[in-house]
């Protein structure tokens, strides 16, 4: 059975334990690197990963991108957001439809404006 994991740092992801979650603690890239393995080895299917975790290891991140499972999905932490999670989602959907439709166009000089 698959089951759930989540990554960041004790303050963000500790709560997650109540829910059943494989829950790892891990602040610095080798902590983050050795928790991502070990989701790996106990079949997470979803792995919910503090921003502040992804941006330490976006070069993992790219690898397990290429894998059917886990799905990797970036979650703010306490310490608030970092709009990694937000970015990736919108990317993800712009190369899906071809526009971005969740309401930021990308002007001329590469800022965004919104609809």
């Amino acid at each position: 059975m698959y089951r759930v994991g989540v990554i960041g740092d004790r303050d963000s992801v500790l709560g997650f334990r109540a829910l059943g979650m494989v829950v790892l603690p891990a602040e610095d890239r080798e902590s983050v690197l050795a928790a991502l393995e070990e989701t790996l080895k106990e079949d997470c299917a979803v792995v919910f990963l503090t921003e502040h975790a992804a941006a330490l290891v976006p070069d993992r991140l790219e690898q397990l991108r290429e894998r059917r499972i886990p799905a990797i999905v970036p979650i703010p932490s306490t310490r608030g957001t970092t709009g990694l999670g937000m970015g990736q989602v919108k990317e993800t959907v712009r190369k899906a439809v071809g526009v971005d439709i969740l309401g930021f166009d990308r002007a001329p000089e590469g800022k965004e404006t919104e609809r």
